[in-house]
């Protein structure tokens, strides 16, 4: 699998090539500014090889960012070679799961806006274990056992002394879905409910009755740093996973997320729509 570091570097290279294309500099004048080449500024915003947190440093400087965006890349650039918690788990977790477990595993925020499933962060295990018995590529019990094992595992962040704030808008279809078996969805309603009393976590059902919405195309998740430029919009799809960091793509989905939560119901409203949900089964 690939380690902590590569996907550290995937994180870092994009950035520093998002800060230098908003500074509107080529790879030859950022590298003038901070005494390096063209292609070791080339290097750095690629996910190969090493780099000097120095140099980082340089250039953020040379970019203007602030201090905190440059705190947060020089501390990429330090800990390039650290691995993280789901290292140990398989070899085989593929570089797109990798690189959302970093992102998340540092994130400050995370919006979510889900329109098939409950969002990983709020499954019970069972509701979890549920899902990937349904995948129609059978998968081997011991095999569906690490997976839920990861999603238990990436849970434990809502649980850390400052986590990040979780903010989740249910499609209503999301709760009204049974998954696995009345008793298992009975349980996972439960969860939700416990979730929204959390200070660090919101949650809002959007109600059939609101009609068509701007995000009827999809589920997204916005992971958000410690400044609005190292944030990623992150889609899981049937085939594969998306991240999206353009700064028109990540003002059109943070319009998306606050569109949607005008729309959703308040937080007591949804939490009763949740027990009559619940009631039902």
């Amino acid at each position: 699998m690939p380690a902590r570091a590569t996907t550290r570097r995937r994180q870092l290279g994009a950035t520093l090539r998002k800060l230098r294309a908003r500074k509107g500099m080529t790879l030859e004048e950022a590298g003038l500014c901070v005494g390096v080449s063209k292609a070791t500024v080339s290097r750095y915003e690629t996910r190969e090889g090493p780099v000097k947190w120095l140099v980082v440093e340089a250039l953020c400087r040379a970019y203007g960012t602030s201090d905190v965006e440059r705190n947060v890349l020089v501390n990429l650039a330090k800990e390039a070679r650290q691995q993280g918690w789901w290292n140990s788990f398989s070899d085989s977790i593929p570089e797109s799961m990798n690189l959302l477990l970093t992102l998340e595993d540092e994130a400050v925020r995370e919006d979510h806006f889900a329109c098939v499933y409950i969002p990983g962060l709020l499954q019970t295990r069972r509701y979890s274990t549920a899902l990937q018995e349904a995948n129609e590529v059978q998968l081997a019990p011991a095999e569906i056992e690490r997976l839920v094992d990861i999603r238990m595992k990436r849970q434990e962040i809502l649980a850390r002394s400052k986590p990040p704030r979780l903010w989740a808008i249910l499609d209503e279809s999301v709760i009204r879905r049974v998954v696995g078996s009345p008793e298992i969805m009975k349980e996972q309603l439960g969860r939700l409910l416990e979730a929204n009393e959390a200070p660090h976590i919101t949650l809002q059902i959007l109600p059939f009755s609101k009609g068509a919405h701007c995000a009827a195309l999809g589920s997204f998740v916005i992971l958000g740093g410690p400044e609005p430029a190292l944030d990623v919009v992150y889609f899981d799809y049937h085939t594969g996973s998306l991240f999206l960091e353009k700064d028109e793509e990540l003002d059109r989905y943070r319009l998306a997320f606050d569109y949607l939560r005008a729309q959703a119901l308040d937080m007591e409203a949804s939490s009763s729509v949740i027990h009559r949900v619940r009631k039902e089964l």
